[in-house]
């Protein structure tokens, strides 16, 4: 990911830009060291003053009438398929990951005898729906990591090889170690050996750029309320268009049907899905997050995924040079192939270290008994050569 193009732009340029949208969009970064996107990112200036009008207008709902509300929806499924390079009737708005995990592993046609193929050690939201299919005779198997604790690409695409896996269900990118899925290559296996591919993606949108189109996956699942730097209640899954024929919702929302955006002949009921997204919706959706999710993505769009990949990778460059003196070890990749923006540390003393990040306003997470520091396109690199530092001290 290093090597990205930057889109015409130097890095000396795309730090001034992202200084400048630090000052404007993050103004609070002067006093705190945000570094914790991999579990909560924050709201834009320009969303949280968006967020505040609609709020404004929504304590008078007359200043909300239905075409406005469903203009906001359709917005919010246009900017979810920009931001993956899909189409629009094939993005359904959800309000968390877990919905579209969730959907895959109940509406996939899987049987009896099935596997269902996973990584070991991935996020939860991508284990426990399909550990429910236990019960109808499906297997799940979670294939070995490497040593370093990563998924084992080459173990995965071996099984494919096996008629009996029906689904492989892989993070993106990996919630502890930061990971990067090779879903390219991932995507040529399942479809040679007919395995539908099923990615959570909400750590990865938003810090890596994805193609739909370079890279298919039949179900992919994403919430907005971290890489995206949307509200909570807001996220979308994709499904793509050859599976809208083929699976339909296992619980529906009274609009997932056609005419049902017609409010004035309600009790006409149709009992045809929409051949789009729409089917899978669960109406009613909270407005005001997907207001502000589109607001954010758009933003994300304008600054180009592309060069916040590049620039999020060079703010770690001061945490490699420690690790490489031996100050503390890095559990995450380095390699560009399969780098994220993520980066977990093992310093000498965890907890001596986690206290001075605390007493040094520093915010970051502990996952897997690693220090997992998470930065985005508002960060500096005078703020990684601090906590580099801070981490080094023992």
């Amino acid at each position: 990911m290093a090597e990205t193009t930057v889109a015409s732009a130097s890095v000396d340029a795309l730090r001034k830009r992202f200084r400048k949208l630090r000052e404007k969009e993050f103004p609070w970064t002067a006093e705190t060291t945000y570094l914790n996107n991999a579990s909560i990112g924050p709201i834009p200036e320009r969303t949280r003053s968006r967020l505040d009008a609609f709020t404004a207008r929504r304590t008078a709902p007359y200043l909300l009438p239905d075409s406005d509300l469903q203009q906001i929806l359709r917005d919010a499924r246009a900017a979810a398929a920009r931001l993956i390079h899909a189409d629009v009737s094939e993005i359904g708005l959800a309000t968390n990951t877990s919905w579209g995990l969730t959907l895959a592993a109940r509406a996939l046609p899987i049987r009896k005898g099935d596997v269902v193929l996973l990584p070991n050690k991935e996020f939860p939201a991508n284990v426990y729906p399909w550990l429910l299919l236990r019960d109808k005779g499906v297997e799940v198997e979670f294939a070995p990591n490497t040593a370093e604790g990563w998924p084992n690409e080459e173990y995965l695409l071996e099984r494919l090889e096996d008629p009996r896996v029906r689904v492989l269900a892989i993070s993106f990118v990996q919630f502890s170690n930061g990971y990067r899925a090779d879903l390219k290559r991932l995507s040529e296996a399942c479809r040679e050996h007919h395995v539908f591919l099923v990615v959570d993606a909400i750590q990865g949108l938003g810090q890596c750029p994805f193609d739909i189109r370079e890279t298919p996956v039949d179900i992919l699942a994403s919430g907005g309320q971290k890489w995206l730097l949307s509200p909570w209640g807001s996220g979308f899954v994709y499904v793509r268009r050859g599976l809208l024929e083929v699976i339909e919702p296992l619980v529906c929302g009274w609009m997932a049907f056609e005419d049902t955006d017609d409010f004035t002949t309600l009790t006409d009921y149709n009992p045809n899905f929409h051949s789009d997204g729409r089917r899978f919706e669960m109406i009613t959706l909270p407005f005001q997050d997907f207001f502000g999710m589109t607001e954010s993505v758009t933003m994300l769009m304008e600054l180009g995924v592309e060069n916040i990949a590049v620039f999020t990778r060079l703010l770690k460059e001061p945490l490699l040079r420690l690790a490489d003196e031996g100050r503390f070890d890095i559990t995450s990749p380095t390699d560009p192939n399969s780098e994220s923006a993520i980066v977990c540390v093992v310093p000498r003393n965890l907890t001596a270290a986690l206290q001075r990040l605390n007493e040094a306003n520093v915010v970051c997470s502990m996952r897997e008994g690693a220090i997992r520091l998470s930065p985005h396109c508002y960060n500096t690199v005078e703020e990684m050569e601090r906590v580099a530092g801070i981490l080094a001290a023992d």
